[in-house]
């Protein structure tokens, strides 16, 4: 194999060095795999991207070498492709890549890029989300099938709400559904409203979804991560390859399918064959961005008529205003006891 070679995206030409580097051992998937991968389902990947400030998730000799997030676009990043400053908690910014062509995801390739993590915003306006991620995780002793089931019920959660959800597998055991939105919201609005929809879910199966935040209160139950909408936090895009020894990526589904499904049917080995058969299902999805004002308004009465307010934030986010204390109940201080005598 040659040390390099140059292959067709679109308009361009992108080089790709070392194209027969070990990425996945198990299976034999070489740099150049992916990279054709990502050529195969090329329209769908970047229909997720497009536009969007993206943190690259590396593996530059693959996975079972070191792996790290790049944020910052390098210095080398082609002129073509455009990047977006977004702003973190902590107050500081940088500068993020956005994919634009099918171009960028080979040139994301090359570096070793497995999963791209694209922020829920466009680069026109980095602080109204245009989509609300609702990320089912499965605890210890639940899966994929719970997923599921909590995702069903979900699916009635969002129309009575006048919103239309998208789901995919997460790669792993879990289930992602995206949702569109106009951007008219702040992150701090958006994660109340999914805050709110997540109460909605686990009211109607207690003992099958949470929205607790502490691992100790979740029990066996699927997990509704609404912190996934805070700032800084993001979702690994459709069609994602994961860092698993199977190679799955992060397939866009059809509502219909999710109880006849399971995440290993989707592998970059797997999925040209049904993107080539089904096209990107979820291509229609920005065309009828939902409202959130409904979600807001039961998150209103969550808190009016059950005080039910604001949950913590991740570790590394600063203080909140409303945010209860960030303790681990079972760590949390406990009055003294009185002392007699």
């Amino acid at each position: 194999m040659a040390d390099a070679l140059e292959l067709q995206a679109g308009a361009r030409t992108v080089r790709l060095t070392h194209p027969d580097k070990v990425y996945f051992p198990e299976r034999g998937l070489t740099k150049l795999d992916i990279a054709r991968y990502y050529l195969a389902v090329a329209d769908g990947a970047l229909r997720a991207l497009r536009d969007r400030p993206t943190t690259l998730q590396r593996f530059p000799e693959g996975i079972a070498g070191e792996s790290f997030y790049q944020k910052r676009a390098p210095k080398d990043l082609p002129e073509w492709i455009p990047t977006a400053r977004i702003g973190f908690p902590s107050g500081r910014h940088a500068d993020e890549m956005c994919p634009t062509e099918p171009a960028a995801l080979l040139w994301a390739a090359n570096r070793g890029c497995l999963t791209f993590h694209p922020w829920p915003v466009r680069r026109e306006d980095t602080d109204h989300p245009d989509e609300l991620r609702i990320d089912l995780d499965p605890q210890p002793g639940t899966g994929f099938a719970e997923a599921v089931s909590a995702a069903g019920e979900l699916h009635g959660v969002l129309t009575e709400l006048g919103l239309r959800g998208w789901p995919k597998t997460s790669g792993g055991r879990g289930l992602h559904v995206f949702v569109p939105i106009t951007p008219d919201w702040t992150f701090v609005q958006v994660r109340r409203a999914a805050i709110a929809i997540g109460r909605e879910l686990e009211r109607r199966r207690p003992n099958e979804v949470t929205t607790a935040w502490w691992k100790e209160e979740r029990g066996r139950r699927i997990f509704v991560d609404y912190n996934q909408t805070a700032r800084d936090r993001t979702i690994a895009s459709a069609y994602s390859v994961r860092p698993f020894p199977d190679a799955p990526v992060s397939a866009p589904l059809r509502w219909e399918e999710l109880e006849r499904v399971e995440p290993a049917d989707f592998t970059v080995l797997t999925m040209p064959d049904r993107y080539a058969e089904l096209g990107d299902v979820h291509a229609d999805m920005d065309r009828q961005p939902g409202d959130l004002t409904a979600a807001l308004e039961l998150a209103a009465r969550d808190e009016a008529e059950h005080g039910l307010g604001d949950l913590p934030y991740p570790p590394e986010h600063p203080k909140m205003p409303g945010e209860p204390l960030r303790v681990q109940p079972s760590r949390a201080a406990k009055p003294a006891g009185r002392r007699d005598g």
